[in-house]
């Protein structure tokens, strides 16, 4: 099998970083780290689940959830403003009583500077329950934070595995290019004294050849991958960074029968869609609330002219009001958006349904591709050790002649793929591994 084809399951995560990136230049953020050192998941982690625009942006959504906790209890103070008035009369009010004179009822300019409060006495529980809508809307958002790191690990997680084993992977095919140098070097030198067939030179640049356009596929897989980690970390995607990292990873230690009940009581996914559930809730019981009456109070007091008898004469005033407020039609308001709530109850039931069936989906399918890792690796193990024993009997065969130099070049090409075969099966379980831990709620660090 071709080692382009044995890069292929990895390319989905290429694909899937495209949905996380932005067009353009990403804005390069300070690194607490070196990009000329090689560089640790977690170490990447931290910087990505830190500074990633989706986190960020998740983040100010609890700030914006906040201030309309804080903006629906306002309704519970009291407001206060200030008016000032001017008024021109004209003509004024007069009046004439024989024997007593002549009055002015109004003066011309009329002055008027008043402090005016209002409080929201009782409102039969609206406001409470507009208060609730909103906390709900609050807690959704810093699930949600959670919720966007959780991808983001995953799809971190994969990129990190699949630059190791593409840097890897580099290396084993630049190992083999040299040997297959080496040996066409060494069947030139043979044909010379006639002791090796030109045949034998053709096959060996043949190999040499697709080794190295085999390298050149690794290479661009490479640098894709690296564009990936760079826009994961602010970085501009031509910065050239290596990676470091084991590929051994805790799994889930709880029992495989226990793995599913365990991920619907601790996935970020099913948690969100029973507090929609919750805050629909709300919803219905908010809008129920819509025509409650309301009592309010209102005190207004300051200065003014045009008092009898004096008509220039600032004179303190007041006034003061409680007022009981009962809506009688709302032209079917209340109803419409009573039913548009309900409506969002049972939607929110199908989606914790859906859920639970696409977490429990998961999960099994994580284990197994996880355990069949394992066994890869198992196997893996095994073919590197015959393929090297293998080569060790080739070259005892080659140098007594039992042997041609292809034979001696099969051998090293079955050695050299059965070593990229164990390294994939190992970035595999590591992929696998982080899988299982996102897929049943468990961090990853």
């Amino acid at each position: 099998m071709q080692l382009k084809n044995v890069i292929c399951c990895f390319v989905f995560a290429g694909f899937a970083a495209a949905a996380f990136q932005v067009s353009g230049q990403p804005r390069q953020e300070r690194l607490p780290f070196d990009t000329k050192d090689s560089l640790t998941l977690s170490l990447i982690l931290n910087q990505v689940l830190t500074n990633y625009p989706s986190v960020t942006r998740a983040q100010e959504a609890i700030r914006i959830a906040e201030a309309s906790v804080a903006l629906a209890k306002s309704a519970w103070y009291p407001t206060v403003t200030a008016n000032a008035d001017y008024t021109r009369i004209g003509p004024v009010p007069e009046l004439t009583i024989p024997n007593l004179g002549h009055f002015v009822m109004a003066p011309n300019n009329v002055y008027d500077a008043t402090v005016s409060a209002y409080e929201n006495i009782y409102d039969f529980d609206k406001t409470s329950r507009k208060v609730e809508v909103e906390k709900s809307n609050q807690e959704l958002a810093e699930k949600n934070v959670e919720l966007v790191r959780q991808r983001l690990t995953l799809l971190t997680s994969v990129s990190f595995y699949t630059q190791i084993y593409l840097q890897e992977a580099i290396r084993i095919k630049e190992s083999q290019i040299a040997t297959l140098k080496q040996h066409l070097d060494f069947v030139t030198r043979k044909e010379q004294t006639g002791s090796a067939t030109h045949y034998e030179i053709l096959s060996t640049q043949v190999r040499l050849s697709n080794a190295e356009n085999q390298k050149v596929d690794l290479e661009a897989s490479r640098q894709t991958q690296q564009a990936t980690l760079n826009s994961l970390l602010g970085l501009p995607v031509r910065t050239v960074i290596k990676v470091q990292g084991n590929f051994v990873y805790a799994q889930p230690g709880m029992n495989p029968d226990s793995l599913i009940p365990y991920a619907l009581d601790h996935r970020y996914e099913m948690v969100l869609v029973q507090l929609h559930e919750k805050h629909a809730r709300l919803e219905l019981r908010s809008t129920k609330a819509m025509n409650y009456p309301s009592l309010g109070g209102f005190v207004d007091g300051g200065f003014k002219n045009g008092y009898f008898p004096d008509l220039n004469k600032f004179t303190p005033n007041f006034a003061a009001d409680v007022g009981l407020k009962v809506p009688i039609f709302d032209a079917t308001r209340r109803r419409s958006s009573m039913r548009i709530a309900a409506s969002q109850i049972n939607m929110a039931r199908s989606d914790i349904e859906q859920t639970s069936r696409d977490i429990s989906t998961e999960v099994y399918q994580n284990e197994t591709n996880m355990l069949a890792s394992l066994k890869k690796i198992d196997q893996g193990n095994l073919q590197v050790n015959q393929a090297r024993e293998a080569l060790e009997l080739a070259a005892i065969s080659y140098k007594t002649g039992a042997i041609t130099n292809l034979d001696l070049l099969d051998a090293e090409t079955a050695l050299e793929e059965s070593r990229v075969n164990l390294l994939k099966a190992r970035i595999e379980y590591a992929i696998n591994v982080v899988r299982l831990n996102i897929s049943v709620g468990n961090q990853v660090q």
